[in-house]
């Protein structure tokens, strides 16, 4: 495991990104993916463990529809850094075509791909539906995941349907073609922001991520419950946890303050039905909030850990002196790409990351 050297000695946990592709208003999906490689990168020579992209649907400010594809692109753009979708909404998709496409992420950049899965839609319930998800996939996401591992690993036990179904490339393709199956799989982490979340990553001896950015979850019962309940597995011996925050670091403290607007207006935004869009922090400050809307506003700048480097890396510090993560992934946001980068390059020179070439 990565650690993370502080200002006050070394701290134990490993730091990774998250990148959710945001184009803030007056911005194109081209512009945003161009960033999206320039920030995979030096996330990469930063010396991060990790760089996640997540699944979204029709929101205008998230331009995340199929992670799996800019991430294809990204393993011919990064040399060191794993790479994975934090997470694919399985509910949205057949098993099947997961595995087969994590399968060739895997051939791709054999070694360093992730597939993190959840069963939220990321999106509303009309597009939901046009992406024919069925109303009671939620109640199979269990089954679902025992699917995609029986594809990934191509072990299914005698008797089940899809014995005889084998997603390529993977191991029964390497089998075929006498060949050692060398690219590896996938490591499969179970997400979530709940306690039905932790009691699943436990039950499957998974590693668990935990979405500390949506609201104020309660991390510490999810996380307790994970850990107590953790089941050993073949893929993980004792459980292993990653905590994801929103975060906003600028050498000035007031345009941190001012991007994390953005996101959470945008957050306001969802909550009333409206597209998830990232307003600029001109638009937000003159927007006339009521109370109710303030108060919604307010909760969200509070969940992201905005501020100079040295504030945002002290507030990772608690985060992890609550939580005892193994990891900590850095949820990036805000009208300005140039936030992002910021955030990256601060918080890795207050944890003394490796400059890179």
């Amino acid at each position: 495991m990565m650690t993370a050297a502080s200002s006050s000695g070394t701290a134990p946990f490993g730091l990774s990104v998250l990148d959710n592709a945001l184009t803030g208003i007056g911005t194109s999906a081209s512009e945003a993916y161009r960033e999206v490689i320039a920030l995979a990168q030096l996330a990469d020579r930063r010396g991060f463990q990790r760089y996640w992209m997540s699944e979204h649907h029709a929101m205008p400010g998230a331009s995340t529809s199929s992670p799996q594809m800019m991430l294809a692109r990204l393993t011919g753009e990064t040399q060191r850094i794993r790479l994975g979708a934090g997470g694919i909404m399985l509910p949205n998709h057949s098993p099947l075509l997961i595995a087969e496409q994590f399968g060739m992420l895997s051939a791709l950049a054999p070694g360093r791909i992730d597939l993190g899965v959840g069963r939220a839609p990321g999106t509303d319930q009309a597009t939901a539906a046009a992406l024919r998800r069925r109303h009671d996939h939620d109640d199979r996401f269990p089954e679902q995941i025992g699917e995609l591992v029986g594809f990934l690993e191509d072990d299914f036990p005698e008797g089940h349907p899809y014995r005889a179904v084998h997603a390529v490339p993977g191991p029964w393709q390497a089998e075929q073609n006498r060949v050692p199956h060398t690219e590896g799989l996938p490591e499969l982490w179970t997400l979530g922001s709940s306690t039905y979340s932790a009691h699943l990553a436990a039950r499957l001896g998974r590693p668990y991520a935990f979405a500390l950015q949506f609201g104020r979850a309660d991390v510490t019962s999810a996380l307790r419950i994970y850990r107590d309940a953790f089941r050993p597995s073949p893929a993980l011996a004792k459980p292993r946890v990653m905590v994801s925050v929103s975060v906003a670091a600028h050498d000035d403290p007031e345009e941190a303050r001012r991007q994390t607007s953005s996101t959470a207006m945008a957050m306001l935004r969802m909550f009333q039905r409206k597209p998830y869009a990232l307003l600029s922090p001109e638009e937000v400050a003159a927007y006339p909030a009521t109370l109710d809307e303030r108060r919604v506003l307010d909760m969200y700048m509070a969940n992201t850990l905005h501020g100079t480097g040295s504030e945002v890396g002290v507030a990772l510090e608690r985060l992890h002196e609550q939580t005892s993560a193994d990891e900590i992934m850095l949820v990036t946001g805000g009208h300005s790409r140039e936030i992002q980068t910021s955030s990256v390059e601060l918080v890795a020179d207050h944890f003394g990351l490796p400059v890179g070439a």
